[in-house]
């Protein structure tokens, strides 16, 4: 049974290494935290993980997109749950049940998430970066409601609201130690909005 986690290859290959992605995510995150983000470089953070830059770019077109990086399968995976959604449920019902569903993918990565958000909010850029793809989540599950026979602008409204309750539930649970359950957060905090717009 091998029992060595880094394997080299012959005839020039490149060395396998183990879970690579992790560990320039942590590095990155490290190093951001540590100094800043505009302050770090992708050769500082290759150098932390122990893989060198080739490796870096490989995963990650710039270091931005350490932080940015699972928008896409969090995109489909918000999409999937509008779609399967009950055919009876409300749009704002099958976008909560989506964004709850999603809720654990956040919590399984323990700290950082909070540690990510951090970083966030203290580089404008990267805030700006943040709202990007917020939209976008929103825009792809407005087409997800269209897709169920939801009109416009419901479906939008929905969808945006949706975000809105995203936001304000994910900014309170990395606010505390993340140990609260997010998808109660995204409950009550769509309560909240329902409350807010029955006009109580």
């Amino acid at each position: 049974m091998m029992s060595v986690s880094v394997i080299t290859y012959h005839l020039g290959m490149s060395r396998w290494e183990p879970n690579a992605r992790g560990r320039l995510e942590q590095a990155a995150l490290e190093l951001f935290i540590e100094r800043g983000f505009e302050q770090t470089t992708v050769a500082e953070i290759a150098q932390r993980a122990g893989l060198t830059e080739r490796t870096f770019f490989r995963y990650f077109a710039d270091k931005r997109e350490v932080l940015f990086a699972g928008a896409g399968a969090l995109q489909e995976l918000l999409v999937r749950g509008v779609a399967q959604a009950p055919a009876a449920a409300a749009p704002l019902g099958a976008i909560a049940g989506a964004l709850e569903a999603a809720a654990p993918l956040f919590a399984e990565r323990g700290d950082y998430p909070r540690r990510r958000q951090a970083v966030i909010a203290a580089n404008a850029e990267l805030q700006e970066r943040e709202l990007i793809k917020l939209a976008r989540l929103a825009a792809a599950m407005a087409g997800a409601l269209r897709a169920r026979g939801v009109p416009e602008p419901a479906a939008s409204l929905a969808a945006e609201a949706g975000i809105a309750v995203f936001r304000v539930a994910f900014e309170r649970w990395t606010a505390g130690d993340c140990l609260t359950d997010l998808a109660k957060l995204i409950r009550e905090s769509l309560d909240e909005l329902k409350a807010v717009t029955a006009g109580r």
